[in-house]
């Protein structure tokens, strides 16, 4: 995890990502680290190279709104990045949460993610944990390890690579989220050792991570290579669940009359057949490692349940 200061690190990080050429500047000579420096950024926002080195170490704590607009305009931060920096200077006030209520996913979402029999439905906090499961999603991870948390997922398991078709998108787009929602207070214990242990052991995780790179997840199409049925495409969108701050609800689901529905439905046909998917449960956040649970009945399932797949595949089903 970062051990400087929040705004210096990321005016930091974004500086050195931003392409001179873009900005009409001509590189005079070798530069010791990639993008802008200090002095260039300073003089197209309109400030003191001296201002802008205290902003960056962390002795300058206090911009005006007119200095973040003008660092935001010429990083050319989106609206995403943008609030981002204020609130690192001024961050938000929030109501603190009861103590464990945002890791306890309500009946009523439950009841809800049960009756979706045709999509990959789940909850996880902000920091990714996943929190609850329904029949499909659980179908739909069976086969994969460290499916406790998105991030651990991506990053520690082997075969992310081949399950994610676009790898390195996902990877940026989940770390850029976590990001996004550790906001101005990224001492959460949960994070901290969330990013320490990625960071120890994936040398992909701190690169993005040194990003900086902020972005709230919305919508996407995930492309996969799933190991029973083969390349699915899915159509995924996001809900903040308001009962439950932090708490996202993702559903993914396939182009109707697609050979990816077809897959998905042999897959609800596998959890429905007895592959240890069970009902949706809450789920202990920050678990290391994967719900044995679902990991343990994985291969018989592909055996015993071999022809469900093939008939539901090929439309027969």
């Amino acid at each position: 995890m970062d051990r400087g200061s929040p705004l210096g690190d990321f005016l930091r990080a974004r500086r050195q990502a931003r392409d001179i050429e873009d900005l009409g500047l001509r590189d005079s000579g070798r530069r010791r680290t990639p993008g802008l420096r200090r002095d260039e950024l300073a003089a197209l926002a309109g400030v003191s190279a001296d201002y802008y080195a205290r902003l960056e170490q962390g002795r300058e704590r206090h911009p005006s709104d007119q200095v973040l607009g003008a660092l935001a305009r010429v990083l050319q931060l989106d609206h995403e990045a943008t609030d981002h920096l204020f609130d690192l200077v001024r961050p938000r006030v929030a109501r603190p949460a009861a103590s464990g209520s945002t890791d306890r996913v309500s009946p009523s979402v439950l009841r809800l993610m049960e009756r979706w029999s045709d999509a990959v439905a789940f909850v996880t906090n902000r920091w990714f944990d996943v929190l609850a499961r329904n029949e499909v999603a659980a179908a739909h991870l069976g086969a994969l390890e460290y499916t406790d948390n998105l991030l651990r997922l991506t990053f520690l398991n082997p075969m992310a690579r081949e399950f994610y078709l676009d790898w390195e998108e996902q990877a940026w787009s989940k770390v850029a989220h976590v990001r996004a929602a550790a906001g101005a207070d990224p001492d959460d214990p949960a994070l901290l050792e969330l990013v320490e242990e990625l960071s120890q052991r994936s040398a992909d995780f701190r690169r993005m991570w040194a990003r900086h790179d902020v972005r709230a997840k919305t919508s996407e199409v995930l492309r996969l290579n799933h190991p029973i049925v083969g390349e699915v495409t899915l159509f995924q969108e996001s809900f903040t669940v308001n009962s439950a701050p932090g708490q996202i609800l993702f559903v993914a689901q396939a182009e109707p009359g697609s050979r990816s529905e077809r897959a998905m439905a042999a897959l609800a046909a596998l959890g429905a057949h007895g592959s240890g998917a069970g009902h949706p449960q809450a789920r202990s956040a920050g678990r290391p490692g994967g719900s044995s649970e679902m990991t343990g009945s994985a291969e018989p399932t592909r055996r015993s349940d071999s022809a469900v797949v093939a008939s539901r595949m090929s439309g027969r089903g």
